[in-house]
């Protein structure tokens, strides 16, 4: 399922939340949004962004984190891409 890097989530649609996040990150990446190694937005951010929860934000971040979209520093943020080889 391929979203637009604009995309609204849809709370009434068949995909779950999390999923349309996840979807309309990657598609952001895609963009140029977030360079290859560069924070994305932080969670608040997303919640505020998106109007949805944090626990969502959070489930959407570990499926790109699954899929080594992304990968997360533990008090510093997600970031863009594979982690460096000496973390």
């Amino acid at each position: 399922m391929a979203m637009s890097p604009d995309a609204e989530i849809d709370h009434e649609g068949p995909v779950t939340p999390y999923r349309q996040l996840a979807e309309i990150l990657k598609a952001r990446i895609a963009r140029g949004d977030w360079a290859e190694g560069r924070p994305i937005a932080s969670e608040t951010r997303l919640v505020q962004e998106y109007g949805i929860a944090r626990t969502t934000v959070r489930r959407a971040l570990d499926v790109l984190v699954d899929e080594q979209v992304v990968w997360k520093v533990q008090g510093r943020g997600t970031y863009v891409g594979q982690p460096p080889a000496d973390s």
